[in-house]
Parts: structure tokens; sequence; C-alpha cells
């Protein structure tokens, strides 16, 4: 029973790697040269001083049969026989060949594939690991080109999106697995939640028609909203209202105060396009959890004024305090300050400002009569009433989860810039590139693991990734049949 490959071995790579670099003390190359043709080289010697290493470890066979365990009792897998394998790793292809135990109607056992720790795709863990790291971080051809670089190895762009949706798999396992260990929230601090929502351009399902000319107002392709959401904790930092007003608006007189901000602890950040938003202020709700089980610390949820997400938010939650995002508030003051003043003049950032600090200070009600009564004052007519009447309705039905005052003075955060970011540097930056568009299953995946790889929780999962593979692998415990 031989197991050993035909090609040559590490020693002839070894042979022409010392003929290169010899060659080129004669020919005079340039490093770059050098380096270049020795990597080369090098990765191929690495290559096959792998494959020298498989063709000299044993097959796999441990006895005569193999024992497992069947719907009806044990099954004896006694048909052996040697199966060949092609493994893709970071230094190039390789083939194992092992032995495979087995019977009629049941799938092979090999034990050699376990004892290596094999993946259940033709890609090294290694490599797959290499490769989606770069996909996390970029567009799927520029993944395909830094490991081709690193490696020397093509993978191809269909096998980089399964690699993605494998290893999507465990994602939501691995933070409920690791719940003795979620970081927990220091003295004092608060435990902050942010919930918004990102949309993410699909490609057009089949069968969609070729418009020729677009009608007004009508969308290149359409978008499908991810919901995002950031959990973390921090110490209360007190504001007054002229701290955060001076921060938003540049004023000339008085320079911007130098405040530090403060520091997020153990920020997790993640999003998903197919769970429900039920299903997904329930895992917020888990995460928080996770980190202050007995719920001894302050709970903040921040979200923007998308009432339906507030009600289920509301739903939800118990013991935890409902704000509305400054920033969301903010754009609807800068509406309005535009329906009285152009834009960009100094009257609108004015107009802007002094609503702005009125608001922190706890005056919503009378930021709102007040630009009610401007509105009537000034006759408004058709899209600039509509403009105050959206923005007056919207400040009036928010007014509960408006009290700034308070949350400042208890040093608690109002503004989602936690959650802004994530959509920015979670969906944003990776999947609204010129030109990208996606399908649902592929989207969601790369999300999940995009989110680990920010939430610096890449290696930790990648490991436990690992190990669930290759318990639904080997799912079966196997014993030795002597006769």
């Amino acid at each position: 029973m031989t197991t050993a490959s035909h090609e040559p071995g590490p020693i002839e790579a070894l042979g022409d790697l010392e003929r290169f670099l010899g060659d080129a003390l004669d020919t005079r190359l340039t490093l770059d040269a050098i380096e270049t043709g020795a990597e080369t080289r090098g990765r191929e010697l690495l290559r096959r001083s792998l494959q020298a290493h498989l063709d000299a470890r044993a097959p796999g066979d441990v006895g005569a049969a193999l024992s497992v365990r069947g719907a009806t009792g044990p099954i004896r897998l006694g048909h052996k026989r040697l199966h060949s394998r092609r493994l893709v790793t970071v230094f190039g292809a390789v083939t194992l060949t092992r032995v495979g135990y087995g019977t009629r109607g049941h799938a092979s056992v090999h034990p050699l594939d376990a004892e290596l720790c094999l993946p259940a795709r033709g890609y090294s863990y290694e490599l797959s690991r290499r490769v989606l790291k770069a996909a996390v971080r970029g567009p799927f051809g520029e993944a395909m080109a830094v490991t081709e670089e690193h490696t020397g190895v093509r993978i191809p762009m269909r096998s980089i999106e399964l690699i993605i949706k494998d290893a999507a798999v465990d994602v939501d396992g691995f933070y409920e697995h690791r719940a003795r260990t979620t970081p927990k929230p220091g003295r004092g601090e608060i435990l902050v939640g942010a919930i918004d929502c990102k949309g993410i351009p699909m490609v057009k399902p089949d069968g969609t028609l070729h418009v020729t000319r677009r009608t007004k107002g009508a969308k290149i392709h359409k978008k499908k909203m991810a919901t995002v959401a950031a959990v973390y904790s921090h110490p209360p930092i007190e504001r007054t209202a002229i701290d955060v007003v001076d921060n938003l608006f540049i004023n000339p007189d008085r320079p911007r105060p130098d405040r530090p901000r403060p520091r997020r602890h153990a920020k997790r950040v993640w999003a998903s396009l197919t769970d429900s938003k039920d299903s997904f202020i329930g895992d917020v709700k888990a995460e928080m959890s996770r980190r202050d089980p007995h719920h001894r610390h302050t709970w903040v949820i921040v979200t923007d004024g998308e009432r339906c997400l507030q009600r289920k938010v509301t739903a939800t939650f118990t013991g935890v305090t409902l704000i509305l995002d400054l920033i969301h508030v903010l754009d609807k003051i800068w509406k309005a300050a535009h329906v009285f003043h152009p834009e960009g003049s100094p009257e609108a950032v004015t107009f802007a400002r002094v609503r702005t600090e009125r608001i922190l200070n706890g005056q919503v009600s009378q930021v709102v009569k007040g630009l009610r009564q401007m509105s009537t004052k000034h006759h408004l007519r058709a899209t600039k009433a509509k403009t105050i009447h959206d923005v007056t309705n919207y400040l009036y039905a928010n007014r509960d989860r408006m009290r700034y005052d308070e949350y400042m003075a208890n040093g608690w955060p109002i503004a989602s810039g936690s959650v802004e970011g994530a959509c920015k540097n979670l969906v944003r930056d990776r999947f609204e590139r010129t030109g990208m568009r996606w399908s649902i299953d592929t989207a969601d995946a790369l999300l999940k693991l995009r989110a680990v790889y920010l939430s610096n929780d890449f290696d930790e999962h990648w490991t436990h990734h690992i190990t669930q593979e290759q318990q639904r692998l080997h799912p079966t415990p196997w014993t030795v049949v002597q006769k």
C-alpha cells in the first residue's frame, strides 16, 4: 500500500534555488529580481516539503475495520481502500492519499482527515483565513490579487463567496458561546446600545426589464435595508448645551473646547439583511445581557426617529432609557432653517444654532411652538409649509426621548456616533463602492464577517469556526474493530 507522490522532492527544489542564486552572481541580477525569483522557488521548496511530509505520514490505517454508531445500532465499516484528495495550501496544491473505511449505504470515514483537521472544502484553513481577511476589507477582485501575490495561489471569485458563507454560519454561535468571557462594563460605566439602518444596493432580479430612460425620482438600483447595531460601555461624561453646540457649530468668537471624548470599551458592531427587526433587537438585548446579566448598570438605547423601531425597542427592553439621536434632530432643524434662510448663509447657521441650544436645554415644546408661529406669520404655503409641519410633528412626537438636559447631566450619550460610524465603516465603505451590487445571501454573510473583523474578534471567531466545522464533519465517534 503506497502513498507517495511521483513528483520531484524538496531536494531538487532546494537545488533549483541554489542554482538560481549562483546564476544571480554571474549575471549580476538586481535585488528586486533576486527577491522575486527566490520567493517563487522558495515557495515551491515549501510546497514540495509539505508534500513530502504528507507522503511520509501514515495514511490513517488504524485497523481492519471501524465501528460507528447508527440509528439502529453499531455499523461495521469493513471495506478499506485508499482515497486521494487534492488540497490547495498557502504553498500551492498538494495531494493527500489516505485510508477510507466504508460500507454500502454509509459515507467513508477517513481517520487521517480528522487527525490533520482537514477542512470541508479543497482549500486549507490557513489559505481560507487569509483570503477571507482580505475579502472583508476590500473587493473580491482585490482579495484574489492580494492572495495570489502573497501565496502564488489564485482562488476563483466563486470559491471566495463559498468560503465566506461557510465561515458566516458560525458567527451567531460564536457570540453565544463566549458568553462567559464577554467583557463586562467597568464600575460606574454606562452600557449603550445603538440601532440604525443602512441600505445596500442589490442585484436586479431575474426577468427585470431594461429601462432605457429612468423617470423622475427613479433609482438606478434598489437597496435593501440592513439593520445595524453597536453595543459598548463607557464612563459617564457630563456636558452642557453650550459644550455640545460649540462642537456642532463653528463659532469664530468662541474656540472649540478641547474636551476628551469618553473612551468606548469592548465595542461590538454587527448588521443583518435577513433578520427581522424583532429578532435583531432581541440580539441587541442578548448582547447587553451577556455583558450585564444582573442589570447592575444603566442601560441606554440610542435610535433614530423611526416609530416602528422605537416601539419594538420599547416592547423588547425593560428598565432602559430610549434616546433620540441628536444628529437626526439636527437634520430636521437644518431643514427648518433653510425654509426661512438660504443654505450656507450666516442667518441659517444662527437659526439652527439657537434652536439646537434650546432643545438641548429641554425646551422642545417651545421650539415647536415657535416654528409653528413663524410658519403662520410668514404665510408659508405648499412645500415650505409642509416642511415646517413635518419637522414640528417629528419633534413633538419624540419629545419624551429628547430630554437632553437630563441625559447630559447624567453623563449619558445623546448621539449615535458609534452606530453612524458602523453604518459607514461596516456598510458603506465595503458595500457601496462604485458598481457594486449584491445578492442577499452573499451580502448578509459578508456583513457578519466584516462586523466580526471590525469588532476585533476575527481570529477568535476563526478558531471557533474550525472547531465547529470539525464537529460537523466528524459528528459520530468511531472505534477500531480488529477482526
